[in-house]
């Protein structure tokens, strides 16, 4: 045998963290949807995904930033509840319900937003537990944060009233396929939808 056949036969096998790249990356989401699905969004950690798809937590973070972050790639999830939120509040507040149902029905004009917000709805209605998760990731990440600006009487259940407004024409227009919501246009919409959207989230 030769010297640099015995040394590489000598040298230790390298072990340890799995190491970034786009395979790393599936691997690491696969991880996460299985993490969530059993732990549910609160109990799910980034450092229990991380130790689980065998990588350092640091790649987590560089990867989907925050544990909202990996949860929305996980579920490829098409609105970034804290986007959302941001919009809302920002500006003057008599134009809240319309800048929000302009921004959601704008956002789901775009094929790709609408086909992944159509795949997490069918998933999560032939699915308690990822109805579960999804209704557990909504309340902690745009209900709760909503309500704590809103101010007035019951913010919690007024946020809960706006998700269910957005969640129910989501489902009307492009689930169910109800006439004539489906074929309504924006323009048409969004006059109709703000005051109901405003409504809940100016009382004073």
């Amino acid at each position: 045998m030769s010297e640099k056949e015995e040394a590489g036969a000598q040298a230790p096998r390298r072990t340890g963290r799995r190491p970034g790249g786009a395979d790393t990356r599936g691997a690491v989401l696969e991880v996460a949807r299985a993490e969530f699905a059993a732990r549910g969004y609160e109990q799910t950690s980034m450092r229990g995904i991380a130790r689980a798809a065998g990588v350092d937590a640091a790649l987590l973070h560089h990867y989907f930033g925050s544990k909202e972050g990996l949860f929305l790639a996980a579920l490829d999830f098409p609105i970034d509840p804290s986007a959302v939120v941001e919009l809302v509040l920002s500006g003057d507040r008599d134009g809240m319900g319309e800048r929000l149902a302009r921004f959601v029905l704008a956002l789901w004009e775009q094929p790709e937003v609408l086909h992944r917000l159509l795949a997490v709805l069918r998933t999560a209605v032939g699915s308690e537990q990822i109805a579960g998760i999804l209704r557990e990731f909504m309340v902690r990440e745009l209900v709760l944060r909503l309500a704590a600006d809103l101010g007035g009487p019951s913010p919690e259940l007024r946020a809960e009233l706006v998700l269910s407004q957005i969640i129910g024409l989501a489902v009307a227009r492009y689930v169910i396929g109800a006439e004539p919501i489906a074929s309504a246009t924006p323009d048409e919409l969004v006059p109709l939808l703000a005051p109901t959207l405003q409504n809940y989230l100016a009382v004073e």
